[in-house]
Formats: structure tokens, C-alpha cells, sequence
């Protein structure tokens, strides 16, 4: 029963790791150690995608950023 306990005290750390509330990652690791792999998947899957939305929109932010550095430097070259 050790073994059981330790994998899903891995699946919960790794759950609340990727940013899911410690609630829901108990339901999910409880579906998955029960063998109800398709809602979990559809679940983290679904998480995925919102995590990599966050990091596009992050890159655009930053590329606005690295452009407005850029349009400064060149300007205070000519000053």
C-alpha cells in the first residue's frame, strides 16, 4: 500500500506543480489511480493548452518590449 500512496503523493506534487488547485488535483490523481484515464487526459490536455496560450501571449509581450528597445536605441544613436 506504500507504493500506491507514493505515486499518488507524485501525481498530486506534480499537478499542483503545473499550477492546479490541490482540490482538483486530488480528483484527477483519485480518477486516475481508479482507471478513468479519458476525463483526466481531456482534463490535462485542456490545462496544457491554457498553459502554452499564457506563454504565447507572454513571447508577444516581450517581442513589443524587445521592439520598443530597439526603436529607442537606434533613436538615441542620432541624438
Amino acid at each position: 500500500m506504500a507504493q500506491a500512496n507514493d505515486r499518488y503523493s507524485v501525481i498530486i506534487q506534480n499537478l499542483i506543480d503545473s499550477g492546479i488547485d490541490e482540490t482538483i488535483a486530488e480528483k484527477y490523481t483519485q480518477q486516475l489511480l481508479d482507471g478513468n484515464f479519458s476525463e483526466t487526459i481531456g482534463f490535462l490536455k485542456k490545462h496544457r493548452k491554457t498553459l502554452l496560450d499564457e506563454v504565447h501571449k507572454n513571447q508577444k509581450q516581450i517581442d513589443c518590449l524587445d521592439f520598443l528597445l530597439y526603436q529607442l536605441g537606434k533613436e538615441l544613436k542620432y541624438v
